[in-house]
Formats: structure tokens, sequence, C-alpha cells
């Protein structure tokens, strides 16, 4: 017992200077997310980059390592702490079909595309997943699904920075876009929340045309949450599929974090889970996957991410514009 205690002891010291790096990031990074508007993940991800000097071999690296791998499961798994059944029932079936068929054909064609442009078709899952399901979130929930390869983290970070600029961009442009379409209050809702990336920006723009239509966007934008759990499994069973290197362990079909979050939905829907626990849960997710992308950014070249080339960018932007056109498509058929 006390060789386990010390053990664990010994491993604790040694990954305390990593988390407080990447915790000292998450703060500086929520602190001009909160006073800038700019995404925070997009602050984390520039200022863990900055700091890419600290994940080498030093006293650092292990907690920077545990960081970007342990800390972003747990914050997938409470993100469930948002989301209960009601919500779902609440919003009716138009919604939610819009929201399946929506992420379903958008993941599917963005890996096709992905191999018609050259790539593997799993970074099609990775960017098309981002695009469909919750934007930065997805693409660190769909990394921690998928194997470890020399590229992994690349597209990842690529991902990360890409969907969060056009999240931002989506909140500014779509509104005045739901305008000059002309949609009512829960049209307009319905389209912001099944379109734009980040919660945030879902958040903002709905809000910023009305108290219902910032209602109803919400919670279409938490039904595609939702769909994060389906999209993981899917992704590990596709790395089931294609086997794995020679010595490395073959990914469960259901990673724990996804189980946890399947879980944590459940409980949720229970209504025994306190409002003061509930926004605990989520604060805390919210930190961990900040922490877990500043990690990454301290695990990554600037230069790598430079010598990426034009197509993923066209990849992400057609992506979005994709997304958009569809669900504008599935609003009329279900109208």
């Amino acid at each position: 017992m006390s060789a386990a205690l010390a053990g664990l002891g010994s491993r604790g010291r040694s990954l305390f200077p990593g988390l407080m790096a990447c915790g000292v990031v998450a703060a500086a990074a929520t602190f001009l997310s909160e006073h800038y508007g700019a995404p925070v993940m997009l602050f984390a991800l520039l200022l863990g980059m900055a700091m890419n000097f600290l994940s080498a071999e030093g006293a650092c690296a292990a907690g920077i390592g545990f960081t970007a791998r342990e800390l972003l499961r747990v914050g997938v798994a409470l993100l469930g702490l948002r989301i209960t059944v009601a919500q779902v029932l609440q919003l009716g079936w138009p919604p939610v079909l819009i929201v399946v068929v929506s992420v379903v054909v958008t993941i599917s064609l963005s890996m096709l595309a992905a191999r018609l442009l050259g790539f593997q078709a799993i970074f099609g899952l990775l960017t098309g997943g981002a695009t469909a399901i919750c934007g930065a979130s997805a693409a660190l929930a769909l990394s921690a699904a998928l194997p470890a390869h020399e590229q992994k983290e690349r597209a990842t970070l690529f991902t990360v920075i890409g969907v969060s600029a056009l999240s931002t961009l989506a909140m500014i442009a779509y509104p005045m876009l739901v305008r000059a379409l002309g949609l009512d209050a829960n049209a307009a809702g319905v389209f912001l929340g099944g379109t734009i990336h980040d919660v945030a920006q879902v958040v903002g723009a709905g809000y910023s045309l009305s108290r219902e239509t910032g209602d109803v966007a919400t919670l279409v934008k938490l039904l595609r949450v939702a769909m994060l759990l389906p999209v993981i499994v899917f992704a590990a069973a596709i790395t089931r599929a294609r086997g794995v290197e020679p010595g490395s362990q073959r990914p469960p079909l259901l990673p724990w974090f996804a189980v946890g979050f399947a879980l944590l939905v459940l409980v949720n829907s229970t209504g025994w889970v306190p409002k003061s626990v509930q926004n605990l849960g989520s604060e805390l997710s919210r930190w961990c996957l900040v922490a877990a992308i500043a990690g990454i950014g301290m695990k990554t070249q600037l230069k790598d991410l430079v010598t990426v080339g034009i197509k993923p960018v066209a990849l992400m932007l057609g992506e979005t514009v994709f997304l958009a056109l569809l669900v504008l498509g599935l609003m009329r058929l279900a109208a």
C-alpha cells in the first residue's frame, strides 16, 4: 500500500509542472476571450504554440502530454452534463431529423472529399465532424478516438484553428443572412444552431437576434453535441477495422470517455442533478478542454502548420458552406 502511494506521489510530482503550465495558459486564454471576444480555444492554441519550448525534454514535458491526452478525455465526458433527453424531445422531430441528416451527410461527403483531395478518409472524418457537430470540442473528441500517428496532432491543430476561425466568421455573417432570408425566430434558431460550429458562437449569434431565437439555437446546438457519441463510436469502429501499427494497442469500440458522456447524459436526464452541479460540470469540462488544447499547442511547431497548403483550407471552407446550404434545404423540405 505504501509503495503504491509512493508511486502515485511520484507520478503526481512529475506531472505537476506541466499541468500548471497548461493551467496558466488556459487561464490566460479565458481572460483574453472574455475581454476581447475571440474563441477561447483559439487563444489557448496560439498561446500554447508560443510556449512550445516547454514540451521539450524537461520538467513540464510529462504533464503537458498528460493534459493533452487524459484531461481532453475527461472534458469530453463531462460534456454530457449539458444535455438531457427532455431537451431533445422539446424540439420536436423536424429539427432532430435536420440535425441527424446534416451530420451524417456532411461527415460522409467530407470523408469522400478528403480522399479525392489526396488525404486519408479519417482526416475528412476529423474536419467533417468538427464542422457538423460542435467545432473544436468535436475535433478534440474525435482525435482522442483515433489511433496515434505522426500527422495526428498536426491535423488536429489545423482543424481546431480552421473551425474556430470559420465559426467566428459565421457568428458575424449568419445573423445578417437570416435577416436577408426573412426567417422567423424559430426558423432562424434552427438554422443558427444547425450550422455554426462552436457552442459559444451559436449563443452569441442567436441572442443577438432575439431571446426566442437564442433559446432555439442553443437547444439545436446541444442536439448536435449529442451526436458526438455515435460519431465517436463510428470513429473507433473505423480505427479497429483499419487495424493498428505493430506493437500498438487495438482501440476499444467504446472509448471510456464516450461511455462516460452517455452515462452523464442519462443521469442528467433524470432531473436529479442540481443546477449547480450541472454548471460546475460544464465549467470543469470547458477548463479541461481549454487546458488540453493548450497542451496540444505546446507540443506543436508552427512551421508544421505553415506547410499544410491550400487543400485542407478548401476542404473546411467547402464543408462549412455545404452544411449551411444543406440545413437551409432540409428546413424548406420540413416546412
